[in-house]
Order: C-alpha cells, then structure tokens, then sequence
C-alpha cells in the first residue's frame, strides 16, 4: 500500500513542471537579401523547363576505335528499336551511350528487361531533361457541333 502512494506522489511531483511551462510564440524575421534570393531561385526554375526522368546505359566505350564502336551500336540500337531516342555523350574518356526518355522507373524497369540479354552490362540512370513539347496537344480540337 506504501508502495503505491509513493508511485503516486512520485508521479505527481515529475508532472509538475509540465503543468507549470508556458507556450512560448516566436517569430522569425529574415533579412530582405534572402527573399529576394529564393524568389531569384523560384524565378530561375520557372524559365528551365526539365522533368526528371530515366535513361538506360547500354555501353560505356574507350580505348583505340571506341568512337566508331559507339556510333556502331548506337545504329544497331536504333535499327532494332526505332521508336526510341539514343544518346551518345563523350564523357572524357568513354564515349557513352544513352537510350530513351522514360518517365518513371518502371518503365524504364520493363525495358531494361528487354534487352538486358543483348546489352548485358545496361543499367538505369536518373536523368533531368528538358520538356519537348508536342504542339499538336497544346492546340484544342474544334469540337464539329459548336461552329455550325
């Protein structure tokens, strides 16, 4: 029973302090240079149009003749698969070959899958590529009804 009251007032003596604290309100006032800073970055991001997406890396070419190896696959690639965009980029010193502009990591996944048996050593990089606009989607369609 002793026992008890002393867990009791223990417990009560501890809380005290939580029932005496007051809120306190604070408020934060920056220097002008840095507003005008972040809207600097606000306006910046707003004129570069990019989107993150995916590409796959089928091959990573250097040493003697690697330039005429790389534009050779990256036709090979395009003949088998010509809907797709290849990329070949000199990253000093491999030529680097890049292929399509996937907009999410499952896609990107699925083909990956697809011809990871022809170029074994492919892998999924992230990217960030500007937009392309299809301007045949930014033109509404008439609808037939209406001008008549």
């Amino acid at each position: 029973m002793k026992r008890n009251i002393g867990f009791f007032l223990l417990a009560i003596l501890l809380s005290t302090p939580i029932w005496g604290q007051r809120k306190v309100h604070a408020q934060i006032t920056g220097d002008v240079a840095v507003t005008k800073l972040v809207e600097k970055n606000i306006e910046f991001n707003d004129q570069i149009k990019t989107v993150p997406g995916y590409r796959i890396k089928i091959a990573s070419l250097s040493g003697t003749n690697s330039k005429t190896a790389a534009f050779a696959l990256k036709d090979k690639f395009l003949a088998t698969y010509p809907d797709l965009t290849a990329y070949l980029v000199f990253d000093e010193p491999n030529f680097v070959i890049k292929v399509g502009d996937f907009t999410n990591r499952l896609d990107a996944f699925i083909f990956l899958q697809r011809i990871k048996s022809v170029y074994p050593g492919s892998i999924i990089q992230d990217q960030v590529y500007p937009i392309r606009l299809n301007w045949d989607d930014l033109i509404p369609e008439k609808d037939s009804d209406a001008e008549e």
